[in-house]
């Protein structure tokens, strides 16, 4: 998967520009998916199965974990000051916001009746993908440009615009043909290794003693967010910070959208069967999120052991968040 996921991002940068799609919703839609497809595949399998335990873990675990994504950029990928103060752009608080929303949208729908859904369909899995797509309206007009001194980008920031590793790559990469071939193989990769984790996962769950959801928000969450690692880190060599971070924020946006065809294949309404556990998952999710909208904000140049006061944050409440996980109620 960690193969596939290099190879899928390095196809997804060309053919965005290739087709003409670049910076615009079309690329952020091409990049969510390509991404999120081990996510997809085991969402896909586990509402199949009616394993909607694994599913809904999968999806809100997922935000948390690939959110800590970013303290290993910020880690590994840059050395002079926090990957927060080279990436800051109200663009990028736009993109977090939007994450903000979606998961409080989240929480909302695990309060309504189960009984809920209609023609297959419920209101708050359908509200999450209309505010998606409203939401990258809102990021593609403020990549166009924002009514603020230099765009909303800092003077000291990354030097060159967010993106530029995806044009280099468009310069540097394999015809069209080829990258479309490419992007095919490595999707049928990444989805076999998907389905392949959620068939295995209820099986080493149970033999290691985790629950389910707690197997899926750790372990299956943290292999299922390799493609993210591998992409950001690229990003990080070219100088794109910017881009870094926007496809993480851009990937814990598109992942609550899959409740829609979780609903629709499992013909049952997901979110109100939510665990507490689960409702867990996305207030840490969105804990996280703030924690970096901060960092983006303020811009700390100070760092410990390598990392920014941000993601020193991030990584102890998400280790703080999944110890409480056994203290919290499974009702």
């Amino acid at each position: 998967m960690w193969v596939a996921g290099v190879r899928l991002s390095n196809a997804t940068d060309v053919l965005s520009h290739r087709l003409g799609i670049g910076e615009a919703v079309g690329g952020a839609v091409l990049l969510a998916f390509a991404t999120n497809l081990p996510e997809i595949a085991i969402v896909v399998t586990a509402a199949i199965a009616h394993n909607l335990g694994i599913a809904t873990g999968n999806i809100l675990g997922g935000i948390a974990i690939q959110t800590v994504v970013l303290a290993v950029l910020d880690r590994f990928g840059v050395r002079d000051v926090p990957l927060s103060y080279r990436a800051a752009s109200l663009t990028l608080v736009v993109e977090g916001a939007l994450v903000v929303a979606l998961l409080a949208i989240v929480v909302d729908g695990t309060r309504l009746s189960p009984g809920a859904i209609y023609f297959r369909l419920t209101g708050p899995a359908v509200l999450i993908a209309a505010v998606w797509v409203a939401g990258l309206w809102l990021v593609a007009r403020a990549q166009s440009g924002l009514p603020w001194h230099e765009q909303g980008n800092p003077p000291d920031g990354q030097e060159r615009p967010m993106g530029h590793r995806r044009a280099t790559m468009e310069r540097r990469g394999p015809s069209t043909r080829r990258a479309a071939v490419e992007f095919a193989v490595a999707a049928v990769v990444t989805l076999g290794g998907g389905v392949a984790l959620e068939r295995v996962s209820e099986g080493i769950s149970t033999r290691v003693g985790l629950s389910g959801v707690l197997f899926g928000a750790t372990v299956l969450a943290a292999a299922t967010a390799l493609p993210e690692v591998s992409t950001g880190l690229q990003s990080l060599r070219l100088g794109d910070y910017q881009l870094a971070v926007s496809d993480i924020f851009g990937g814990n946006a598109f992942l609550p959208v899959l409740f829609l065809p979780a609903t629709i294949i499992s013909g049952s309404a997901v979110l109100p069967q939510a665990h507490s556990t689960d409702v867990y998952l996305t207030a840490l999710a969105i804990v996280l999120t703030v924690v970096y909208l901060w960092g983006l904000l303020f811009r700390p140049r100070r760092q410990w052991w390598g990392f920014g006061p941000d993601s020193v944050a991030v990584v102890a409440l998400y280790a703080l968040g999944i110890a409480g996980l056994a203290f919290v109620s499974h009702g």
